[in-house]
């Protein structure tokens, strides 16, 4: 994927979910360890050396995995089993939220999330909550398993 670089140092600057400095190793053989400032932001992780501004590298989090390693430790790998970013947390319950915010941050979850809501709100009040939007029809916003929402007469109720 191709991205326009002043576009993503703009994104880089904008105020992030989460952001640390920790341990970073790259997918490489031989990368060591190195101190980074991690930061989320929409769905980009973004590094930076700490003593600098402008990132030395992004992730896109989508369709990517995120394990845990260890207590302290979890790896982000994209598709290829073979290209895994390491990332050493200075706690376990720093780890954990850095991988409940990772996984959150992908567009595929909060895709997910406005279908279900979507879906949910329909069901008790009889009425989609996106028509007031026009972007009811859009397929983007379409349950995947082949349900459709159907407005329901509810003036006899």
């Amino acid at each position: 994927m191709r991205f326009n670089e002043k576009e993503l140092v703009f994104l880089s600057r904008q105020p992030s979910e989460k952001a640390a400095e920790m341990g970073m190793r790259g997918p490489k053989k031989g990368d060591v360890v190195k101190k980074r400032l991690v930061k989320l932001v929409v769905n980009f992780l973004f590094y930076f050396r700490t003593d600098e501004e402008e990132p030395i590298g992004a992730l896109l989090l989508e369709q990517c995995r995120v394990e845990r390693e260890d207590s302290q430790t979890f790896s982000i790998g994209e598709l290829q089993p073979d290209r895994k970013y390491l990332f050493e947390c200075d706690s376990e319950e720093q780890c954990l939220e850095w991988i409940d915010a990772i996984i959150k941050a992908s567009y595929e979850f909060m895709r997910k999330n406005l279908i279900f809501y979507r879906t949910e709100i329909h069901r008790l009040t009889g009425k989609d909550p996106l028509e007031q939007y026009g972007i009811s029809d859009e397929t983007r916003f379409q349950v995947s398993n082949g349900l459709q929402l159907v407005s329901r007469d509810t003036s006899s109720l």
